[in-house]
């Protein structure tokens, strides 16, 4: 590859609480496009026999997974994570990011969510019970499905 050709990315999945639906797509998306999908976790992860598809364990703290995904992800590729702070590092680097809903994380929206992550992260810190995440359904995977097949159409 010379300097004036374009990188072709692959995809990097923050796999530790990715859910199985979410992988499933990317498996088959993988095969279909011929595009490298890299799942990263602090555990050992059980990935399907292919050779677009692997699974990288990481030793170490809290965001080790972060770590390696940041230290690696760069223009033209994709991240797929619901951590925030991840999706800002990454942005920063030059990748796109999604989170398994299939919301896009921008230039112009991280700030604004770091923002709000922040606040209701302080709010927990001092005892305010704030939920957890909906449920995720349907919609959510064809949300993610459709987000990820956009991405491998500006890839070609």
């Amino acid at each position: 590859m010379t300097a004036d050709t374009p990188r072709i990315g692959q995809v990097w999945v923050d796999a530790d609480a990715c859910p199985g639906p979410v992988k499933d797509i990317l498996f088959r998306a993988a095969e279909r496009a011929q595009v490298p999908v890299t799942l990263v976790a602090n555990q050992w992860l059980r990935t399907p026999g292919s050779r677009f598809v692997r699974a990288m364990q990481v030793q170490g703290g809290f965001d080790a997974a972060d770590d390696a995904i940041a230290e690696r992800a760069g223009p033209g590729d994709l991240v797929v994570t619901q951590d925030i702070p991840l999706a800002s590092r990454v942005l920063a680097n030059g990748a796109e990011a999604i989170n398994p809903r299939g919301e896009r994380f921008t230039a112009d929206n991280i700030a604004e969510r770091l923002s709000v992550r922040n606040f209701m992260e302080d709010l927990r810190g001092a005892g305010v019970q704030t939920g957890g995440p909906d449920a995720f359904h349907a919609r959510d995977r064809q949300a993610f499905a459709n987000q990820l097949d956009g991405w491998l159409a500006r890839r070609r």
